[in-house]
């Protein structure tokens, strides 16, 4: 098969995903509790390079998704166009979510669309547990790389991670844990009421809050993190 460019089909590279996968790789995966049901056993240091090659494609990427194929999921999510994804593909590519590993590579791609906060509202208020997840999920990439965002975007959703801190289902309390850190992390000024925030929250007499609270507080007073934080300042 030719070398990958930005002209291959997703039938293209899903026969090239297929080529290469091995069995030891989703070995390796299933100890990480990734879902490996649909998996073929290729792991992120091939797909992202691949993804560089062959470029973003929005049809291509819904094709991919489409093939229910883990891998191919994957490339949908790092060769998806955020500009052109419409918000009922994104609610339908959410629906289909039964990985922690896909909800946080898609999330990546969903921060960038233009309504990536109504994105946010709408699925944490959504029961399914991935669903959830890709709320925080979003929030955290969101404090992370959406630079140009006020912080006073993220202000305003420390009453989100509150509302949710009691949920203890394991992937929504982790992806809480994450979106709370991040946020006390990308600022001297949020920096303060997220801490404040994890404080109460470890606290708390439920115990997911407070696993949550202790867990943040922890990184968000430890020396590196003012440190960096000092030199960001500056």
């Amino acid at each position: 098969m030719s070398l990958p460019v930005p002209g291959w089909t997703a039938q293209d590279i899903v026969t090239h995903l297929c080529s290469i996968g091995t069995e030891e790789n989703g070995a390796g995966m299933a100890r990480f509790g990734i879902n490996t049901a649909t998996a073929l056993g290729v792991g992120n240091t091939d797909l992202r390079p691949l993804a560089r090659k062959v470029k973003r494609n929005h049809e291509r990427s819904l094709a991919l998704w489409n093939s229910g194929i883990r891998e191919a999921r994957l490339m949908a999510a790092f060769t998806g166009e955020p500009k052109r994804i419409t918000i009922e593909e994104c609610r339908r590519w959410a629906g289909d979510f039964n990985s922690w590993e896909i909800v946080d590579t898609v999330s990546d791609l969903f921060v960038d669309t233009p309504f990536w906060r109504d994105l946010i509202e709408e699925f944490a208020a959504d029961e399914r547990e991935f669903v959830r997840r890709t709320a925080f999920a979003m929030l955290a990439w969101a404090a992370v790389h959406l630079k140009k965002e006020p912080d006073a975007t993220f202000l305003s959703y420390l009453p989100l991670i509150e509302a949710h801190a009691g949920d203890e289902r394991n992937f929504v309390r982790k992806a809480v844990n994450w979106a709370l850190r991040q946020i006390g992390k990308r600022s001297t000024d949020l920096h303060a009421p997220a801490l404040v925030l994890a404080r109460k929250l470890a606290a708390a007499t439920d115990k997911t809050a407070r696993w949550i609270g202790k867990d943040a507080a922890k990184e968000l007073s430890d020396a590196k993190t003012l440190e960096r934080l000092a030199a960001r300042k500056v």
